[in-house]
This record gives structure tokens, C-alpha cells and sequence, in this order.
């Protein structure tokens, strides 16, 4: 297994402003330095990053920079994270292809995973049809990933039609993508994390680990988290990809990356 981190702890999870006026440009955007997260990532020891869309997309002009960046901090570009409404029909064309810029530009610089959250909650309550439109339109992200070689997978999430363990078995069977766990989200939203994994094993291609204590996000090993039963799991199933440690606001983002890398030490010692 192979360790990385999502840049999102160096400024935190923000919207981007122009969404508001045009659906194409609402992409997820962390409010910090990229240069600054990863050297950071880099010096606690970890391998790989994952970044959101938004915060690729600031390289659209500046791809030379971006790769150089990769070679200065000796870091493999995992994955990007976007995300949209999904179930509108009248926004989709609209919201898929901002996806597709996305997905595009992070296969030409690189990346290996495209990952999606999202599925909006009606102001009036959620609908049957929702879980139905929000599968197939999981099925058209799967289609473009694979068509930039990219792999895809959707990640469920608090505020979302996706955020409790009954929703997710019920947008699974309507949908082709592959599962992309956060383990405190789903603990947040009343699941198991671990029973989570060992349900739809097969379909995991890609895992964000989070810690959870007592309603907040914390460093790996701070929370309540099973990582010892989920790293097992993963492992039995033969699984040998990349594992993205997310933390999405901590006062310290370089020693919260540190602490979760020091955690997650004991895993590769017993895995050797």
C-alpha cells in the first residue's frame, strides 16, 4: 500500500466564489498554498498527494510549474477531487463538463485516480428519483474517467443523499462507479467503516482514511477509528494501491500530517 495526503488541510475546504454566478466554475478549492502542502506532505513522509479540482485547475496555465513542483518535492500526483449536484438535470451538461476539464487536465499531468462526492439535498425533502439520477450520472464520471485513463470511484459524504449507511446501499446498485471510503464520514453519518469495507470490498479501488472523535475530524490514531481491522482487510483482499490520509482542517496542517504518518508506521512494520 502506498501513503499519500490530500492538500486540503493547508487552508481549508472552501467553495469557489464565482460558483455562485456559473455552475462551470464551482469547483472545490482549499484557501492555501499548494507549494506549502507539498513540502510539507513530503517532509512527514509521505509519497503521494491528492489535490481538489479547484486547486488544479490554478496550474491550467502553469502546467511546467506544476511538474516541477512533483520533481522538487520527489511526490507522485495520486488523484484529484471534484464533485458536483448531480441529480438536476438542468445543471448536469453544465457540471459535467467542468468534471471533464478536470479530469483532462489531471490525466495529462499525471493522475491516476478521479474521485467525486456530492448528490445534492433538496430544499424540500430528498426524492426516490434522486438516488436514480445521482447513479446514472456516476455512471456518465465513469465513462470519462476511464476515457483520460483516469480510475474512478465516488465518495460519500456528510451533507449529501450519500451520507448515511442505508443511502449507500441504496445508490450502489444503481451505479456501476467504484467506491472511494472516508472512514469518518462514514462513521459520521452512522455507519461502520469497517462493515463498509467488507461489503463492497470488491468495488474498492482507492480509500481516503480519516480519524473521528467525539464529532470532529482528527489525526490517524487521535479518534476511534478500527484502522487495524480496515488495513487487514484491505490487505486479505490483496489490495495494493494508494491509501489518501485526509484531514480537512487542522491549526497545524505539517504535525497533523506528521502525526497520522507516525500512526500509520505500525501498519508497514507488521506488514513486511
Amino acid at each position: 500500500m502506498k501513503l499519500g495526503y490530500q492538500t486540503n488541510t493547508w487552508g481549508g475546504v472552501v467553495g469557489h466564489p464565482a460558483g455562485v454566478t456559473s455552475i462551470k466554475d464551482l469547483f472545490y478549492l482549499a484557501n492555501g498554498s499548494t507549494e506549502e502542502a507539498l513540502q510539507d506532505i513530503t517532509e512527514a513522509g509521505f509519497k503521494g498527494f491528492e489535490l481538489f479540482d479547484g486547486n488544479l485547475m490554478e496550474y491550467r496555465d502553469q502546467k511546467e510549474a506544476f511538474k516541477e513542483l512533483i520533481k522538487r518535492y520527489s511526490l507522485e500526483f495520486v488523484g484529484v477531487y471534484a464533485g458536483a449536484n448531480f441529480i438536476y438535470p438542468d445543471i448536469w451538461t453544465e457540471e459535467l463538463l467542468r468534471l471533464e476539464e478536470a479530469a483532462s487536465l489531471a490525466s495529462e499531468l499525471g493522475a491516476r485516480h478521479f474521485v467525486v462526492g456530492g448528490g445534492a439535498v433538496r430544499a424540500n425533502g430528498i426524492l426516490e428519483s434522486d438516488y436514480h439520477q445521482l447513479g446514472e450520472a456516476l455512471n456518465q464520471v465513469a465513462a470519462l474517467a476511464e476515457k483520460y485513463g483516469l480510475i474512478p470511484s465516488y465518495h460519500p459524504h456528510l451533507g449529501t443523499i450519500v451520507q448515511s449507511p442505508d443511502q449507500l446501499d441504496k445508490l450502489m446498485p444503481l451505479t456501476t462507479i467504484n467506491l472511494c471510503p472516508d472512514t469518518a464520514h462514514i462513521e459520521a453519518g452512522g455507519g461502520d467503516p469497517v462493515e463498509v469495507i467488507k461489503k463492497y470490498i470488491n468495488r474498492i479501488n482507492y480509500v481516503h482514511l480519516k480519524d473521528y472523535r467525539d464529532g470532529a475530524f482528527v489525526p490517524l490514531g487521535e479518534g476511534v477509528q478500527k484502522f487495524d481491522e480496515m488495513i487487514r482487510l484491505l490487505d486479505d483482499a490483496g489490495y495494493n494501491d494508494w491509501i489518501i490520509v485526509e484531514l480537512d482542517q487542522y491549526e497545524d496542517p505539517k504535525k497533523g500530517a506528521t502525526i497520522s504518518r507516525e500512526y500509520l508506521a505500525q501498519f508497514e512494520k507488521v506488514h513486511r
